[in-house]
């Protein structure tokens, strides 16, 4: 049976507007066969699955509500929208989704009019969808703006700064809290839902406009009784003080899976004419499938899987990752040092936190979606005399860079900075490649940053981190597996500033900083065999740069070749920054950094990204050759060296 026998009303619906015609009676029918595409389509790609199942309902009747693409709709995180882009022009691409020239894995103002807001990390929606409510309103129009934000993204500091901004504005704004774990308010039931349907409807808030302009005709300091009366009283029944507090009309919670709950409420919300209102939906992540549903945090995201069975297909390792390995690196080295404490901020998985946490249950903080208090949290640890390894992505640690500068480096505290998903990362496209960490670290004085060339350097950089005290510190290291060298039981302090050689050669030196060591060495093998001996360098500080040994490398080569997966302005830049101002230029040495291009790579296999950015060994060795004048020698390094498929 195919999938499309399966789906015999989706079939009929291309877009919201096709939805919109079909009557309410079979909406039922067409979240679940919803419900099956996506689960179909994902265990073909892979990709982010538990999220997308808990808002089928709510991305149903949203657009059955709501007058898309003319009304806004933000989903936050994007990871959520794998339904939504089904319902909106891209069913037939779906099988491409974080696939190379296919969809992305998240919401992208490129790809649709559906998605009004690209949104990849989390907490953005309620900003930029007030930023588009006042846009309305300054236009004059009357279209509707709906975030939904959730999946923890309502943890983030941001959010609540939107909302407070939004709360002390007039503009309409329909927020709708996808509450998918429970962090906020039990199960709800019948009750619940008939007192949301009751607070929403039209009779209600007639009433309460009413009551709001009687208690107007009162004493300012009766007013002020009436108002919080009305508020903790709704509050007492419904959970939304808060959100009353910051603003917001509140309404909820209602159960995110009942469509017959779903409609009505947000029918009333749409002809609302209050300002800012939040709609609190309780929903089951991974529902519907049942392998989801018994293991929320595995099926959040996944490789391609068996529908039947729910077992995902993943290649065996053939070196360990490096998340693992840092998480190992870590645990060995607080094993020796019980100062030695761990900060995430909602990725103890993803960051191999998880791992530590179970070793040391007490030394282990997971902050939510917040990175800016969770790099000042670790500042303050610091300042007590405690070792904080702040574990965050690449990309995630950008949005604490204030954090960064203002908290921990101006104030040379020794935080250590933990920096997974360095370089490009695939599946996941440029909102989540480690593109900048370099230069935004590099840049800062008395910061000690590293990158690590293999697994068993990271385990090396790790002891190192441990080892400085007086000053901050990072290490950068990539997605994936490592390239299968030996590994040492605990890793060794390396001598700051030192970098090593691994091969050497009289003609061109390559002088690495990070993943792409393992190139280097390919191409230097590829330039040996051609007549042109090279020396492999690995740099593994970024800063303070190893200057002896840069200084060695131009003295005795033609050409200097620096390479480094991050942006114009990291390691290579401060190499000839270096080179110029010792006068190293002057005889005629040719530098070529090679670093990522100054332009996004969407999402591809990263060994295709790499090709695109020019960092792959054949580029390399066509750098080389181009900088020596000898372009008319024949590569053929992929016939040489021919890569696993």
């Amino acid at each position: 049976m195919t999938a499309q026998s399966k789906t015999p009303l989706l079939d009929k619906v291309k877009n919201p507007a096709d939805l919109r015609a079909l009557p309410e009676s079979e909406l039922r029918q067409l979240a679940d066969e919803l419900r099956t595409e996506t689960i179909d389509a994902v265990s073909v790609t892979g990709g982010h699955l538990g999220a997308g199942l808990g808002v089928v309902e709510l991305t149903t009747a949203i657009h059955y509500v709501f007058n898309t693409p003319e009304d806004r709709l933000i989903w936050d995180v994007g990871h959520q929208c794998y339904p939504h882009k089904i319902l909106t022009e891209r069913r037939d691409r779906i099988r491409t989704i974080r696939q190379g020239g296919g969809l992305s894995g998240f919401t992208k103002r490129a790809e649709s009019e559906y998605d009004p807001f690209g949104a990849a990390h989390s907490s953005t929606s309620i900003s930029a969808g007030l930023g588009m409510a006042v846009a309305r309103d300054l236009a004059g129009k009357k279209n509707n703006v709906v975030c939904v934000i959730g999946d923890g993204a309502m943890s983030a500091g941001m959010a609540y700064e939107a909302m407070n901004n939004a709360g002390s504005m007039d503009s309409r704004l329909i927020v709708i809290l996808n509450d998918n774990d429970m962090s906020i308010a039990p199960p709800v039931g019948a009750m619940s839902a008939y007192l949301a349907r009751l607070i929403s409807g039209e009779t209600y808030r007639g009433f309460r406009s009413f009551a709001k302009h009687l208690a107007e005709k009162l004493p300012k300091s009766l007013e002020k009784i009436a108002k919080r009366a009305e508020e903790y009283a709704r509050g007492m029944a419904t959970g939304g003080t808060m959100f009353e507090e910051l603003g917001f009309y509140y309404v909820g919670p209602i159960d995110g899976h009942n469509l017959d709950h779903l409609l009505p409420i947000l029918k009333n919300v749409r002809d609302s004419e209050e300002g800012p209102i939040l709609i609190h939906v309780v929903t089951q992540k991974g529902k519907g499938y049942a392998p989801a549903e018994a293991a929320a945090d595995k099926y959040h995201g996944v490789s391609k899987f068996d529908v039947i069975t729910g077992t995902q297909a993943k290649a065996k390792a053939n070196a360990p990752a490096y998340t693992k390995v840092f998480a190992q690196g870590l645990i060995k080295e607080a094993e020796a040092d019980e100062k030695i404490v761990a900060v995430t901020a909602a990725m103890p998985s993803g960051t191999g936190l998880d791992l530590f946490g179970k070793t040391f249950p007490e030394r282990t903080f997971d902050v939510g979606i917040a990175e800016q208090h969770g790099v000042t949290f670790a500042a303050g640890l610091a300042s007590e005399g405690y070792k904080p390894f702040a574990a965050i992505y690449s990309t995630f640690l950008q949005r604490a860079y204030d954090q960064v500068v203002h908290d921990v480096a101006i104030q040379k505290l020794p935080v250590r900075f933990a920096i997974d998903r360095a370089g490009l990362v695939g599946a996941d496209g440029p909102t989540h490649a480690g593109a900048f960490d370099i230069a935004y670290l590099s840049c800062l004085p008395d910061f000690v940053v590293m990158a690590a060339g293999d697994e068993a350097e990271l385990m090396h950089m790790v002891a190192t981190a441990a080892q400085i005290d007086d000053r901050p510190s990072a290490f950068r290291y990539p997605r994936g597996e490592g390239i299968g060298v030996e590994m040492p039981e605990r890793g060794v302090p390396l001598e700051i500033g030192k970098g090593r050689i691994l091969k050497e050669g009289s003609k061109i030196a390559l002088l690495s900083l990070g993943g792409r060591l393992a190139e280097a060495v390919k191409a230097a093998e590829e330039l040996g065999r051609l007549g042109f001996p090279a020396t492999v360098a690995d740099a593994r500080f970024a800063k303070p740069l190893d200057e002896a040994l840069i200084r060695q490398l131009a003295s005795h080569h033609e050409v200097l070749i620096t390479l480094e997966e991050g942006s114009v302005g990291g390691f290579g830049s401060h190499v000839l920054h270096y080179l110029a101002n010792a006068g190293l230029l002057d005889s005629g040495l040719k530098v070529r950094p090679l670093c990522l291009p100054d332009r996004f790579i969407d999402q591809d296999k990263p060994e295709k990204m790499y090709d695109e950015a020019g960092l792959n060994a054949p580029q390399i060795v066509r750098a080389a050759l181009g900088a020596l004048g000898a372009e008319n020698v024949i590569v053929d390094l992929t016939a040489a060296h021919p890569r696993k498929p």
